[in-house]
């Protein structure tokens, strides 16, 4: 009964610290130097894992729609670099993706800024319906999609 009662009290405390764990580190910049330093860029990985055949469905709609906001962005100086890759060979269903999207951001500010595409999308995409209705159809497809922010490792130093 003593740990019943126990374990009674430390719930709520265990619950609220897995319910803002993920929100601390999401908040965090990638590093120290990151955050002091305006001119260390800021990378991070974006995955998408479509439903099983539609990755191409859902790359045509990035390209059409998303793509063009990033290089918009790279030409504003917010956004230094923008690749993409898709694995060669197949993996197990629970580790699968699509497609990595990698963008390195000027830096760590930027990247957390609260920047809002809004008016840049409206001026480049005239037609707000179809833009709309496709961006939904691009998220509608995805079986899965998650953000890592990376920190390159240097395995030179001891």
């Amino acid at each position: 009964m003593r740990l019943v009662n126990l374990l009674s009290a430390l719930l709520p405390a265990l619950l609220s610290v897995a319910a803002n764990a993920g929100t601390v580190y999401a908040a965090e910049p990638q590093n120290t130097a990151t955050a002091v330093n305006p001119d260390v860029p800021f990378v991070a990985e974006y995955y998408y894992k479509a439903k099983w055949g539609y990755a191409e469905e859902f790359i045509t709609l990035f390209k059409k729609n998303h793509y063009p906001v990033l290089k918009k962005e790279i030409e504003m100086g917010r956004i230094l670099k923008v690749t993409a890759v898709q694995p060669r060979y197949h993996a197990t269903e629970d580790g699968r993706w699509d497609y990595r999207v990698t963008i390195v951001f000027k830096n760590a500010a930027i990247a957390n800024d609260s920047f809002d595409p809004a008016p840049l999308i409206k001026q480049m995409f005239p037609d707000q319906e179809t833009y709309k209705r496709e961006e939904k159809r691009r998220f509608e497809i995805l079986e899965a999609h998650w953000d890592v922010p990376i920190k390159e490792v240097d395995l030179e130093t001891k």
